[in-house]
């Protein structure tokens, strides 16, 4: 009997993510497996989709657009934030800042610009807006 990934099934698999023009991003090849709990959030979604159904032991390559894969990047995500909101430590434009929001829950931005008075602030998912390549090899399931 052939065995297939099932939906909510516990998954171990080699996984490269890269830009659809071939940057790399993320790589399972040259390292450990991963084993991912499907159902649990630990795969985004749409690649959790793409996996249901596949056979042990197969290779496939697919190519999501970016609103089926980190969604479009959304221009009410990017913010202009106010210095004195901002933590006292230097800040360099491109690096990733970590906010706590007044319930206390955590988020990151990626500062964008930064002056004397401010920093733009993008809080959009850092592949938002992105076409990517998924590559995976099922290598176990149950």
């Amino acid at each position: 009997m052939i065995q297939t990934v099932a939906e909510n099934s516990l998954v171990t698999l080699h996984y490269r993510i890269t830009l659809a023009n071939g940057q790399p991003l993320i790589s399972t090849f040259e390292a450990t497996p991963a084993t991912l709990q499907l159902g649990a959030g630990e795969m985004l979604p749409a690649m959790e989709k793409l996996i249901v159904g596949l056979e042990l032991g197969s290779n496939h390559v697919f190519e999501l657009e970016a609103e089926n894969a980190f969604g479009p990047h959304r221009e009410e995500l990017v913010e202009r934030v106010k210095r004195e909101h901002m933590p006292a430590e230097d800040i360099e434009p491109m690096s990733i800042m970590e906010f706590t929001a007044p319930d206390g829950s955590r988020y990151s931005g990626l500062v964008r610009e930064i002056d004397a008075e401010s920093a733009l602030i993008d809080f959009n998912h850092p592949l938002a807006g992105k076409n990517i390549r998924f590559e995976v090899n099922i290598i176990g399931t149950s």
